[in-house]
C-alpha cells in the first residue's frame, strides 16, 4: 500500500464532510446521516457482519468489497459526530507506541 492509497481516505473523509454539510436529497451519505446515528450504527454492524462472513468463506474479493463498505460507513459515523480520521489514527499510533 502506498501513501497515495492512504491519502484517498483523507479525500473520502472530506467528500463525506461536504455531503453532510450540503444535505442533498440525492446524496446517499446525506440521507444516511439524516436517519441518525442509530441507522449509521446499524449499517456499520451490517457491514461488519458481512465482512466477517466473507472472511470465513475465504472469498477474497468479497472481503475487499465489504471492507470498503465498512470503512465508508465508519467514516460517515465519524464525520457525523465531528470526529476526524486523524483523531482515530492518533489513538492507533499511541497504542502502537506503548
Amino acid at each position: 500500500m502506498s501513501k497515495n492509497d492512504l491519502n484517498f481516505l483523507s479525500i473520502l473523509e472530506q467528500v463525506i464532510g461536504d455531503r453532510l454539510k450540503e444535505a442533498s436529497e440525492s446524496s446517499y451519505t446525506a440521507s444516511l446521516a439524516a436517519q441518525g446515528p442509530k441507522r449509521i450504527a446499524q449499517k456499520i454492524g451490517e457491514e461488519g457482519v458481512e465482512l466477517a462472513l466473507a472472511a470465513v468463506a475465504g472469498d477474497r474479493a468479497e472481503v475487499i468489497e465489504e471492507s470498503a463498505d465498512l470503512l465508508y460507513h465508519v467514516l460517515v459515523m465519524l464525520r457525523s459526530q465531528d470526529i476526524t480520521l486523524g483523531e482515530v489514527v492518533d489513538v492507533l499510533e499511541a497504542r502502537h507506541n506503548t
